[in-house]
């Protein structure tokens, strides 16, 4: 495998066209290609929320729950009522077994959305 090649074709295009690519893998349910896409896109215009949402998905659906929680707290950190970040890193909590912890979140992302419990 040549990683030269690779990293060149994951890094190449503007930053829409890296975007577009990065949703084409996604869609395609190749998240560890999207997340390779999309790791030079949020290194590259880390303010953005859209690219570091889409890189945290495509890491919690490939299983790399310790990276998807980092970028998840990152948004969460930038944005408090982020309600997706919220509700994916609650669920990111719960695939870890670290249920106390994400019940804030989950709860956070329910009262968000206005989805509040009938008593």
């Amino acid at each position: 495998m040549n990683t030269t090649y690779d990293a060149t074709y994951y890094a190449h295009g503007t930053p829409a066209e890296r975007w577009e690519r990065a949703q084409m893998f996604f869609d395609a349910k190749d998240y560890a290609a999207a997340a390779r896409v999309l790791g030079g896109l949020v290194e590259e215009v880390p303010e953005q929320t859209g690219p570091r949402l889409l890189l945290a998905r495509s890491y919690y659906h490939s299983a790399q729950l310790r990276r998807a929680e980092a970028e998840l707290r990152t948004i969460v950190e930038r944005d408090p009522v982020e309600h997706y970040a919220r509700l994916m890193l609650g669920r990111t909590l719960q695939r870890q077994n670290r249920h106390e912890e994400a019940e804030p979140h989950l709860r956070i992302a329910s009262a968000l959305a206005g989805d509040f419990e009938q008593r």
